[in-house]
């Protein structure tokens, strides 16, 4: 698992350093839709190509899901790939956007990374081995309750998703929490919530490649994931909840007459 997380972490910075050159370069972008409200760059599918390049130097048999170029090969090990979570960040000049790399054995998933090249930070976990920030160890926060607890979100905003469910929770949470931040990658707003940066995070119609390396990283951190019904989190679940013990509780008692 380590000699795993040791190739995502070389690939995910090496790609990094590409789209951190690009975003200070900003006339080498050239963007295209893929779907309402749902952006490409060259910049993406380069930064995915690197990836794959890497990790198939090491592994030329592993089965490859990325974001950009989809399923590449059949094998009981996968890795899950997005070049640039955050994309209409990157694309806007806002600095807030990661890679985001997992390595899944027989739909396990045994080491992921989350990498910010704008502040050099690294995020990282092997299964059972607990989770890092730069090489030092990180911890969901402590907090009980929503009343003393700071949330990230996601708008639903490709057309085809539910807006009315979003917003029924979104009334019921908001006022019971300090507040709710919505930064545009959930790949880091996961990283956060195991670093303790964050109390919890959810948010509906998410894909694998947003979320895989996260939900690793916020249970070997100690946290909590599933849906926001609390269900166990899989594949094609249509929400997401990452959040501290206490904070992940009191979220699903005030929202189970939803």
């Amino acid at each position: 698992m380590n000699a795993y997380k040791n190739i995502a972490v070389r690939a995910a910075e090496r790609a990094g350093n590409f789209v951190a050159k690009a975003f200070a370069n900003r006339d080498r972008i050239i963007a295209q839709s893929k779907g309402p409200n749902d952006f490409v760059s060259n910049i993406d599918k380069q930064a995915e190509e690197i990836i794959i390049d890497a990790i198939k130097y090491s592994y030329p048999d592993h089965a490859i899901l990325a974001e950009e170029s989809g399923q590449h090969g059949e094998s009981d090990t996968v890795w899950i790939i997005d070049p640039i979570d955050g994309t209409t960040n990157f694309l806007l000049g806002i600095p807030h956007f990661a890679i985001s790399i997992a390595v899944k054995h027989k739909n396990k998933t045994l080491a992921a990374v989350i990498y910010d090249p704008i502040k050099d930070e690294t995020f990282t976990a092997s299964n059972g081995s607990g989770a890092q920030l730069n090489n030092t160890r990180i911890r969901v926060s402590d907090k009980k309750k929503l009343d003393n607890s700071v949330l990230a979100t996601g708008f639903p905003f490709r057309g085809n998703q539910n807006l009315s469910e979003y917003l029924t929770y979104f009334e019921t949470i908001f006022p019971l929490c300090i507040d709710m931040r919505r930064a545009g990658s959930a790949s880091l707003d996961l990283a956060y919530v195991a670093a303790g940066r964050l109390d919890g995070f959810w948010e509906f119609g998410l894909s694998e490649w947003d979320t895989a390396a996260g939900i690793l990283i916020v249970k070997e951190a100690g946290g909590f994931v599933g849906d926001v019904k609390g269900n166990p989190y899989q594949e094609k679940s249509k929400s997401i909840l990452a959040a501290n013990p206490g904070v992940f509780k009191h979220f699903m008692k005030s929202v189970k007459d939803l």
